[in-house]
C-alpha cells in the first residue's frame, strides 16, 4: 500500500520504517501523505499497543526535502508548515506510547519527528539538530516548541541558532535521546521497551500519558486534578479488577483493554 513507508506487525507492537534511503528518508509530500494514512489506520487498530517509528539505511530522517520546499513563496511555506506541524501533532496525541528508533541522522524534520514521539532511542551512529537557520528558515515542524520542552530553553536556542548537529552520547548527556545503544542492538532495544509497555494494561498506560502529556501544558494543580480524573475512571473498566486480582493471587494479570 505504501510506497516510502514500511509497517509491520510483531504481535501487539507496530513497526514503520521510512523507506526512502536514495533521500535519507527525507519526507516529501509522499511521505508525508503516507505518514498521515498509516497513522489513521494504527489509530484504528485497537490490537496495538506501542508502534516504533525508524529509517531505512543510515539515515532516521534527514530533513524535509529541500528541493520541494526551495520553490514556495510565503503562501506555500504556510501550507507546508501547517501540514508538517498538524502530523507531527497527530503522532505526538496517538494514545499509544511512540518510539523513535534513531539509526542515523535526525536533522531538521526528522528531529521533529522523534521529538513527536515518547520516547527516543538512539544508535552511536545517531546525529540530531535542528539546521534550518542554515537554509535561510526556522524550524517549520514545531521543532522550536518541542526542542525547548525536552532540552530545557537555553540548550534548544544553543542547538537552534547555531544549526550545529551533536552525536548521540550529547542528546542522552542533554535528555534529548533516552538511551544509546551499538547499531546492531537499536532494533532490538527498541522492541524490548515496546513490549515493557504492551505488556500492562493498555487503558491505564493511555490514561498515564494523557496525564503528562496535559498536565505539562497546565499549572500543576490543574495537572493533578487531571490525574485525580483519570486515576479514578481507571476503576470502572474490567483491567483494573484483572490486574489487582491478579496481584493478590500472585499471577500474571490477562489484560483486555476493557
Amino acid at each position: 500500500m505504501y510506497t516510502t513507508i514500511r509497517f509491520e506487525k510483531k504481535e501487539n507492537i507496530g513497526i514503520a520504517t521510512i523507506n526512502r534511503p536514495e533521500a535519507l528518508n527525507a519526507l516529501n509530500s509522499t511521505v508525508i501523505d503516507e505518514l498521515e494514512q498509516l497513522i489513521r489506520e494504527i489509530e484504528a487498530d485497537k490490537s496495538l499497543r506501542a508502534v516504533i517509528i525508524t529509517g531505512e539505511g543510515r539515515s532516521f530522517v534527514a530533513g524535509a526535502d529541500i528541493g520541494e520546499q526551495c520553490p514556495l513563496d510565503l503562501a506555500g511555506g504556510r501550507a507546508w508548515g501547517q501540514r508538517g506541524s498538524a502530523l507531527m501533532r497527530r503522532i505526538e496525541r496517538m494514545e499509544i506510547p511512540t518510539i523513535a528508533a534513531v539509526n542515523g541522522f535526525a536533522l531538521g524534520g526528522g528531529c521533529e519527528l522523534a521529538l513527536a514521539c515518547d520516547i527516543i532511542l538512539a544508535s552511536e551512529k545517531a546525529k540530531f539538530g535542528q539546521p534550518e537557520v542554515t537554509l535561510g528558515i526556522t524550524p517549520g515542524f514545531s521543532g522550536t516548541q518541542r526542542l525547548p520542552r525536552r532540552v530545557g530553553v537555553a540548550k534548544a536556542k544553543e542547538l537552534i541558532f547555531s544549526g550545529k548537529m551533536i552525536r548521540a552520547d550529547e542528546a542522552k548527556e542533554i535528555g534529548l535521546a533516552n538511551a544509546v545503544y551499538a547499531p546492531e542492538e537499536l532494533m532490538n532495544a527498541a522492541e524490548e521497551m515496546a513490549k515493557s509497555f504492551a505488556k500492562n494494561a493498555p487503558i491505564a498506560v493511555k490514561y498515564a500519558k494523557a496525564c503528562i502529556d496535559r498536565g505539562m501544558q497546565m499549572d500543576i494543580d490543574d495537572g493533578i486534578a487531571v490525574e485525580n480524573e483519570l486515576f479514578a475512571m481507571c476503576f470502572g473498566t474490567e483491567d483494573q479488577k484483572e490486574g489487582m486480582t491478579a496481584f493478590l493471587e500472585k499471577r500474571p494479570a490477562g489484560f483486555k483493554n476493557k
